[in-house]
Order: C-alpha cells, then sequence, then structure tokens
C-alpha cells in the first residue's frame, strides 16, 4: 500500500528546494519577535543578531520535533513551528517594567519556560476541545488566518519601515506586484517542478530585480559570521516573576488555541484530518518546544500559518519537506552567513509572495465552508459574525484599546476570538436544545423552510 502524500520522502534536490521555499516563507515572521524584543532590550548588534540567529535555531528544533516526532510528541504534519509574534507585545511590556534591562530577557525565558511546562501538561485535556469544530467552525477559523495574514503581506508589499520615506513607494509596490506577477506566471505557464517551487522563483527573480532599485541590502552578509552556536543561558539564568509567568501563560493559551485551528486547517488541506491525538501530540510540540527554547536562548513556539498557505497551493504534502525546512532553520542558527543570504530578500518581494500564500489559505478556509451546510439559517449566522468578530482587529486595530493589556493580548488575535466565537455560537444553535433542527433558508434573518430544487431553480437569475 502507498504511503500517503504526508509521508511521502521526495527525492533530494527536490526536498532541499521545497524545504527553503518553507524557510522563505517563514523567515521574516521568525526574525522579526527578536529584532523587536532585542531593540527594546538596547542589545547591540552582535547581540542582536546572537538573538536572531537563537531563535532560527529553536525554530527548525521545534519544527523537527513537529513533522519527525517522539514518542506522543509532534503532529507529524507538515507543520512550521517558529517564534509566536503574540508574545510579542507581553515580552516588551516585560522589558518595559524592569529596572534593570540585562534582567528583561531572563525573566522573559524563564516565564516561558513555565509556560511551556504548564501547556504541556494541559495538552491532553485541551486536544478534546476538536469535537467543537465541526466544517462550519473549521471553515470560518481557516478563512480568519488567512484574512488576518494578509495585513501581514501587504505591510511587506509597502517596505521595511514604516518611517522611512520610500515606504508605500510605487518602486516597493511595484516590486511586490512584479514578483506577485512572476509567481501567477510561472503557477499558469510551467509544469512540474518548476510550478512547485514557483514561490521561490519569484523570490530569487524579484530580489534580482531589485538590485538596480537600491532596495536589495546585501549587508546582513558581509557583516555576518561564518560559525556561531546559541550557547545556554547566553543572557544569564532564567528568573522567575509571577507577573511575567501570568502574562506568557496567557500567552500560551493563544498560542494553543491558534495551532488547534491551524492543525485543523492543515490536516483538511492534506487529506489526513487531525484528531484528537494528532492534536494533542501537535500541542505537545508546540510546548515542549518553547519549554526547551529558552535554554538556546529563544522565545515562546508555535504553528506558523504562512506555511499552511505554501502547502495548499504547491500541494506538496509531504512532512519530510518541512522537516528539511527545519534543518535548514538550524543551520542558519549555527552559521549566520547562511541566514542573512534569506535576509537579503527584499520586504516588498516577500509582500507579493506573500499574498499568494495567504489568499491561499483563505481560499482553503472558503472550500471547507462550501461543504459547511450554510443552506441552514444557523451555520450561516454562526460564520457571519464569527468572521465579523475576528475581522474586528484588522479593520480597526484599536477597537479594544480601552481593556487591559492581558485581556488585549487575546482580543488583538483575530484568529483567536473569531475561533472562540465561532465555538461558542456552534455549542449554541448546534447543540443546545437538540429537539429544534436548523431549518434551510433564504435568507440568515429569515427562519425560512427548506428550498427545494425547484424554488432554487426558479429564484435563480
Amino acid at each position: 500500500m502507498a504511503d500517503h502524500p504526508v509521508d511521502e520522502k521526495l527525492p533530494p534536490v527536490k526536498m532541499a528546494t521545497t524545504g527553503l521555499q518553507h524557510v522563505a516563507a517563514m523567515y521574516a515572521g521568525v526574525v522579526a519577535p527578536p529584532l523587536i524584543v532585542g531593540a527594546a532590550v538596547g542589545l547591540s548588534g552582535t547581540e542582536l543578531t546572537f538573538l536572531t540567529g537563537a531563535c532560527l535555531f529553536t525554530a527548525g528544533l521545534a519544527t523537527l520535533l513537529q513533522t519527525l516526532g517522539v514518542w506522543k510528541i509532534g503532529a507529524r504534519l507538515p507543520f512550521v513551528n517558529g517564534v509566536t509574534f503574540a508574545g510579542v507585545a507581553p515580552m516588551t511590556a516585560i522589558v518595559a517594567s524592569t529596572d534593570d534591562t540585562s534582567d528583561a530577557l531572563p525573566l522573559i525565558f524563564g516565564a516561558v519556560i513555565v509556560a511551556g511546562v504548564l501547556g504541556f501538561l494541559a495538552a491532553p485535556v485541551f486536544c478534546k476541545a476538536v469535537r467543537f469544530f465541526p466544517p462550519v467552525v473549521t471553515g470560518t477559523v481557516i478563512t480568519l488566518i488567512g484574512i488576518s495574514l494578509l495585513p501581514v503581506a501587504f505591510g511587506w508589499a509597502q517596505g521595511p519601515d514604516s518611517r522611512a520615506g520610500d515606504y508605500g513607494s510605487p518602486t516597493n509596490l511595484g516590486l511586490a506586484a512584479l514578483t506577485l506577477a512572476v509567481v501567477l506566471l510561472l503557477r499558469r505557464f510551467t509544469r512540474g517542478f518548476v510550478k512547485q517551487i514557483a514561490v521561490l522563483l519569484g523570490l530569487v527573480v524579484g530580489t534580482l530585480i531589485a538590485i538596480p532599485f537600491g532596495v536589495t541590502d546585501f549587508g546582513p552578509v558581509a557583516d555576518a559570521d561564518v560559525v556561531g552556536f546559541p550557547t545556554p543561558f547566553h543572557f544569564g539564568a532564567p528568573q522567575f516573576q509571577i507577573a511575567a509567568i501570568v502574562s506568557m501563560c496567557v500567552v500560551m493559551v493563544v498560542s494553543m488555541t491558534e495551532s488547534t485551528a491551524d492543525m485543523l486547517a492543515l490536516g483538511e488541506i492534506v487529506e489526513r484530518p487531525a484528531d484528537e491525538r494528532t492534536i494533542a501530540a501537535g500541542l505537545r510540540a508546540d510546548t515542549l518546544g518553547s519549554a526547551l527554547s529558552p535554554l538556546f536562548n529563544g522565545f515562546m513556539c508555535s504553528a506558523f500559518a504562512q506555511n499552511i498557505g505554501l502547502v495548499a497551493m504547491t500541494r506538496i504534502r509531504s512532512r519530510f519537506v518541512v522537516a528539511a525546512g527545519g534543518g535548514f532553520l538550524i543551520l542558519m542558527g549555527l552559521c549566520p552567513v547562511a541566514a542573512s543570504l534569506i535576509a537579503v530578500v527584499p520586504r516588498p518581494v516577500l509582500g507579493g509572495a506573500g499574498v499568494v500564500l495567504f489568499g491561499s489559505v483563505a481560499a482553503s478556509g472558503i472550500q471547507t465552508l462550501v461543504r459547511a451546510g450554510l443552506e441552514k439559517d444557523n451555520n450561516v449566522l454562526i460564520v457571519a459574525v464569527s468572521l465579523a468578530v475576528g475581522i474586528v482587529p484588522i479593520t480597526a486595530p484599536e477597537f479594544y484599546h480601552a481593556f487591559p493589556e492581558t485581556a488585549k493580548i487575546i482580543l488583538d488575535s483575530g484568529i483567536s476570538t473569531g475561533c472562540v466565537a465561532a465555538v461558542l455560537l456552534n455549542l449554541v444553535f448546534n447543540h443546545l436544545g437538540k429537539g429544534r433542527e436548523a431549518q434551510d433558508v433564504t435568507h440568515p434573518m429569515e427562519a425560512g423552510e427548506e428550498i427545494s430544487g425547484a424554488t432554487r431553480a426558479t429564484a435563480t437569475p
């Protein structure tokens, strides 16, 4: 019996190039948190490079743990792990509240360790929520994941620094559009392997085109060391403070919620639905990776939704491809020069590719919703309200400005709020009071009778 595509082992060259695609898709997301937190702490350029390399290294370890698995740890799906951006706000808050900034990173590392251990212990309980994720919920959440990521691509397309004079310039947007066009043309007019690595080729072509415009910066390559190892506890032994631990535990809950949604989404895309056992194993990998990450000076690890879009678009479902990507991340953590090669790719070029990647995630969610029974008024209302709740942080970023910082960690994540709304609404409309079955309707606000085939035909303009 042939292996499932998830367990397929591709030829070495194809494995390496497609693995690099995953690294390219996630790279900006991995390096952004250490750059932001490191700058808040006031690290020197050398120390900042070290912290970034450490986060790449730990992301690689967490990805290998997730894809290859050990015992009951790891979803064994093409699932990329890296530093979660949800932790940036509370980590910078910890830095701001610390009198001596040299204690800030040890405090963060201690809080992440505790949150990771507690999350690991809670994984078997947390995973049981999977039964509350029918297609109407998963489709909504997958769609929200894609929609929530699109602003990231749009930000990349405008440039790396919102305060710079060329931010959103015609040159930057033109490079993003050109990269998008290259990816689309390769997907439309090529076949086989070239078609599958269209995103990687688009990034290469976009970077080369950007050189004459002065957007491509080769400085990181010239300044990077050839070899570097993330020395354990380089910034000091972890310290444990209740306030810091509580804030990172909240982030862990958010992270586990998003990882559960991501696993369900990925399971649908690769046609190996994620059951309770898979989700528990995946959450164990997330949380164990987070608990071990501070040992090598890394932060909390979580699933990277942008790579789900790459899987959906290329249809390469092998977990070993993503494992190869994890190997490259470890190499970059050990060899700063290798890491700097990916850093050369201009942000607008990444933005152009990101439109395809993140849009593919939203499209996958819509495909799932098609199977969700939207002819029923209950399900239409669940989708409508959940999408609205999830889109609030995107369309109105200051909507929750009056809430405490701890609450905003959850509320500012459209994926988390939309997911919670979808689960609760599904419970209310489809589980409580089961005697009243949902009816088919012609409009989501009208509880009408079932629409017959004849009625549908007549109603069609």
